[in-house]
């Protein structure tokens, strides 16, 4: 085989690795996260996931359409497990499934990252907060104000991923789960259970 025929042969991913589209969604999450929407590029997103660009187009027809697809493709939150167990430690679970899911992905981060300068992305999020799991995790625990509940808590998450990995400061940045948790637990239970005021 010549050089050259080995060379066309390598265009795309290698066999044996993960399918193509998967890839440029796991890349995309990547560069908004740390580029934000106005930052990232179909040919960056396309040289991180080891593909052609031409081939992120056979996919996605914008980066509109990828940014928000790499979002909601993202993991999200397994309810039954932070409802199972002791009510009182409802707040922790929450916390720390949203920790796990957050430090191990970049979706949250390139979504608050997006939002800032990409009216989609700010839709995607208000949508998020308004009809996503919190609100079902909030109306499977009978409560009142469920949007203004899970208002709040999108707020202390959001404020906490954009301080601990955006901004990077420090005391939230360096901190591990269970320090965390202490922090911030408390707060997320009240919440989640106990009542609000005009409630």
């Amino acid at each position: 085989m010549t050089t050259k025929g080995a060379q066309r042969r390598r265009t795309g991913r290698p066999v044996g690795s993960p399918p193509n589209r998967d890839a440029i969604l796991a890349s995309a999450r990547r560069e908004f996260s740390e580029n934000g929407f106005e930052g990232t590029t179909i040919r960056k997103i396309a040289a991180g996931a080891g593909v052609d660009v031409a081939l992120v187009y056979h996919y996605f027809t914008s980066k509109d359409q990828l940014l928000l697809e790499s979002l909601h493709d993202a993991r999200t939150y397994e309810l039954t497990h932070v409802l199972d167990g002791d009510p009182a430690r409802i707040g922790e679970r929450l916390l720390r499934q949203a920790l796990t899911v957050y430090d191990d992905g970049d979706a949250l981060v390139g979504l608050i990252r997006a939002a800032g300068t990409h009216e989609e992305a700010a839709k995607a999020l208000r949508e998020g907060i308004g009809e996503g799991e919190l609100i079902q995790l909030l109306n499977a625990l009978g409560q009142p104000q469920s949007e203004v509940r899970a208002a709040l808590i999108a707020s202390t998450l959001v404020g906490l991923t954009t301080t601990r990995s955006i901004v990077r400061a420090g005391a939230l940045a360096d901190a591990d789960h269970d320090t965390l948790v202490a922090w911030y637990a408390p707060t997320i239970q009240r919440y989640l259970t106990e009542p609000l005021p005009g409630g």
